[in-house]
């Protein structure tokens, strides 16, 4: 848990960068399509400042290349819906916003 004087700011209704041209990587599109998810759902997560599952440092981390025009990372975990049947194991992914916030893309951590 964070501290008072820590700089975590909780998302925002608004965007809080740009995030330049889209892109994703072919496992990422695959993954995105597996689990039926609209990558814009990701991106406006990204965008208003949901890290998604990054540690608190990262989170931080992010905070600081915010004011000091770094790149960014958020992570999120994608899962099957619940269901009956055998369900797919859950997939990460992450979007990269470059320092110059010229591109934001979705990929696997293994496409790094």
């Amino acid at each position: 848990m964070m501290n008072e004087s820590s700089s975590y700011s909780p998302p925002q209704p608004m965007p809080r960068f740009e995030l330049g041209q889209l892109c994703y990587t072919p496992g990422a599109q695959a993954a995105l399509q597996r689990f039926q998810v609209n990558p814009l759902h990701l991106i406006c997560r990204h965008v208003r400042g949901d890290w998604g599952d990054v540690c608190a440092e990262d989170a931080e981390a992010n905070e600081n290349a915010l004011r000091e025009g770094h790149r960014l990372l958020s992570s999120y975990t994608l899962s099957a819906p619940e269901s009956e049947g055998e369900r797919p194991k859950p997939v990460k992914v992450w979007l990269i916003t470059e320092a110059d916030r010229s591109v934001t893309t979705i990929l696997l951590p293994e496409e790094y």
